[in-house]
């Protein structure tokens, strides 16, 4: 039986318990949360036998944990890290890395003698389509890609505790924040790394009738990013979190000499008009034959129930369990795929702010 320790258990926190309680030979043991009725919800959802700590740093201490599980916000990663690092405990820590690529260089230089893995929690590969879409490139039904287009269509940012998410200091922006994935999805699909990036973006719609502490939410709702790799292909992110109208949440594409191959992903049961599950799909375009297929790709119920991100928190679970219980091996999303997350993020962010495109290094 793996051990979960939760750090920070929130909207995304909650989502990982109840995955972690999906598994079967894991249990979520102990519970580290500063807000007394997050911290309680948890341990309810956890079934009510995990111990409630005020202090991370108590239940670091308390010798009940086998694994950690980083969900804090966004800007407390940093220091976080920089504690659980000195333990020896397999760590997945929740996307962004940090909210600044100098924080993420922190992290990996801590790590470099540590044997225990830490697993950045990129939760978006693992989602069945884009799984099987991966699987079709491996088999060259493509190609080679060359252009990789991810369109997401959403609900505006959530309510969270403290509505952290609202500003550009403790998210490190929407193009670090929410599309960290994005830059992953394209450098693990395209297996280059970029070198350039332009973006324009705004503030046109969401909360701008709030303010904390006197300023109003300076994060970005919507996006065009244009990013160029080292092998010469190009992505583009189409970003609207003003459009839960829109039937597919996101739609991922990647285009060879051979065909195009789209996945289309549903957005959460809770957010649709009925509030049933949608099937997601594949859908292969074929150059020569001129022949379009179009397959639906089931996901188990209960897992699809079990959190807003199409099965994939369920499935990345298995993955890092299977890590932990082997005791060797390396995590499947690297501190350095962290990190390049967050500087594709941050240069896009300067793109939308100054109108320039931007030169991207390591």
């Amino acid at each position: 039986m793996v051990r979960y320790g939760i750090i920070g258990s929130g909207m995304m926190g909650q989502e990982h318990i109840r995955n972690i309680s999906l598994l079967g030979d894991c249990e979520v043991a102990a519970i580290s949360d500063p807000n007394d009725g997050m911290r309680d919800l948890s341990v309810k959802t956890a079934g009510g036998r995990a111990k409630a700590f005020s202090d991370y740093k108590d239940m670091l201490s308390s010798g009940l944990c086998d694994a950690l599980l980083i969900a804090a916000p966004n800007d407390m990663h940093h220091e976080i890290l920089l504690d659980v690092l000195d333990t020896n405990l397999p760590i997945l820590v929740e996307k962004p890395l940090c909210t600044t690529s100098q924080h993420c260089r922190d992290i990996m230089a801590r790590s470099e003698s540590r044997q225990a893995p830490v697993w950045v929690a990129m939760e978006y590969r693992y989602m069945p389509p884009v799984q099987r879409l991966l699987k079709e490139l491996a088999d060259g039904t493509v190609g080679t890609p060359r252009m990789m287009s991810i369109r997401e269509h959403r609900f505006p940012f959530l309510e969270k505790v403290g509505d952290w998410n609202r500003m550009n200091a403790r998210t490190g922006g929407t193009l670090v924040e929410k599309c960290c994935h994005f830059w992953d999805l394209m450098r693990l699909t395209l297996q280059s790394d970029p070198v350039r990036v332009y973006a324009s973006a705004g503030v046109d719609v969401n909360h701008l009738d709030e303010s904390y502490d006197g300023k109003t939410p300076d994060i970005l709702d919507n996006a065009y990013v244009v990013v160029d790799f080292e092998s010469g292909a190009r992505g583009m992110l189409d970003l609207c979190m003003f459009a839960e109208g829109s039937y597919w949440q996101e739609v991922v594409s990647v285009t060879g000499e051979k065909a195009r191959i789209d996945a289309k992903v549903p957005g959460p049961a809770r957010f649709s008009v009925d509030g049933k599950e949608r099937a997601a799909e594949i859908e292969i375009s074929e150059r020569a034959s001129k022949t379009v297929t179009v397959e639906e790709v089931e996901v188990d119920e209960t897992v699809l129930a079990a959190g807003d991100h199409h099965g994939s928190t369920f499935y990345q679970h298995k993955r890092f369990r299977d890590l932990v219980v082997s005791g060797q091996g390396k995590p499947e999303v690297s501190l350095l795929d962290g990190l390049w997350s967050v500087i594709v993020g941050e240069a896009a962010e300067e793109s939308a702010r100054t109108g320039q495109s931007i030169e991207l290094k390591l």
